[in-house]
């Protein structure tokens, strides 16, 4: 089925298709479709929707729910999720599965309701205090509001990590044509470790507290395994143009919709652009752009709606093997589609490294 809806629309309706029926949220401009949608959708299929009072109180909410073993999440936009991120960590470390998003405005601060990509370190650097990352995926459209957030739901309880969709504003509030899968299943994994009552076994226990230094360092080694089996199973990317690209503009979100066109300008003027999107944050496609400098790209533009945050794990990946430029917008404004095909064409038109 196909239908005309907002990407925040497209997002809940995902949830509810990946059989979430827990919803835990509290207003915030741009993204208040999804709690308005989810309090008239979740009550059709059975679940439960509860506007909390707070960020603090729906991110424990979810920590609830989650360790009962339940699908769940919850939604917010900047600031809000600022409010969460110790519970977020919470989560992390007691390996429990759910789904957040961030539906990015301008900031710091309370700054606007414009979007906004200033929340990219906080996203897939663990936001909160401790050593832990989050699934971070990053759409580009409605459809992927949708589709990565039954994804988000998969990948989240495979791997008992939870996974966070980092939109902005304007995906949030754009309409486009969505794809709804009509019979779609959601897997079933088994959760041993849920409260689900202990008749005829002993009891689980789900809690973050761990006194002793060694269960506690053990709990990180786990941890971090995990995160290694998603970097080598889990990254997820869009390459355009970049078979034979010299400049590659790294971006997500807006800004890579944007750099699309730019892409394609160039490219009509006689200039060897390309467009690498990385899907997943985290883990980020690092294979990928070391792939592309091997295939003969000599200069990366990383393009944000921040000061330069992904640009850091460009630079990282790229390591002095190639030259690394940036553009970006901050405040809530929005990359310009001129300036960026002038930024392309001067990098390609600068040739090789001197």
């Amino acid at each position: 089925m196909r239908k005309l809806i907002k990407g925040n629309e497209a997002m809940a309706e995902g949830a509810v298709i990946a059989g979430c029926r827990y919803y835990f949220g509290y207003p915030i401009t741009p993204q208040n479709e999804v709690p308005a949608y989810m309090s008239k959708r979740l009550p059709e299929v059975g679940g439960v929707f509860v506007q909390a009072e707070s960020e603090l109180a729906s991110i424990n909410m979810v920590y609830g729910a989650s360790a009962a073993g339940a699908r769940v999440m919850t939604t917010t936009s900047s600031p809000g999720f600022s409010l969460m991120m110790e519970g977020v960590s919470y989560l992390a470390a007691s390996r429990l599965p759910c789904v957040l998003a961030n539906v990015q405005r301008g900031g710091p601060g309370l700054g606007n309701i414009a979007p906004a990509q200033g929340d990219y370190f906080q996203a897939v650097k663990g936001g909160g205090h401790g050593d832990y990352k989050l699934i971070v995926l990053a759409p580009a459209s409605p459809q992927e509001m949708m589709d990565l957030t039954i994804l988000a739901f998969e990948l989240s309880d495979k791997y008992r990590v939870p996974a966070l969709i980092l939109s902005d504003g304007i995906i949030g509030q754009m309409m486009e044509s969505v794809d709804i899968p009509e019979k779609y299943v959601p897997g079933k994994i088994d959760k041993p470790w849920a409260l689900t009552g202990a008749r005829g076994r002993s009891k689980n226990v789900v809690c973050s507290l761990f006194l002793d230094e060694n269960v506690m360092q053990n709990l990180n080694n786990t941890l971090q395994n995990t995160y290694e089996e998603l970097k080598k199973s889990e990254v997820r990317y869009e390459s355009f143009m970049t078979d034979d690209a010299e400049t590659v503009v790294v971006a997500f979100g807006t800004p890579s919709r944007i750099a699309k066109n730019a892409v394609l300008r160039a490219r009509a003027e006689g200039f060897k652009a390309g467009l690498l999107r990385p899907i997943t944050l985290y883990p980020f496609p690092e294979k990928v752009i070391s792939s592309l400098i091997e295939n003969n790209a000599k200069n990366f533009l990383v393009t944000e709606m921040n000061s330069g945050q992904m640009l850091e794990d460009v630079k990282l990946t790229v390591s002095g093997r190639a030259d690394v430029h940036f553009y970006g917008t901050t405040g809530g404004v929005i990359t310009d589609e001129d300036e960026m095909t002038d930024r392309i064409i001067a990098l390609c038109k600068g040739g090789s490294r001197g």
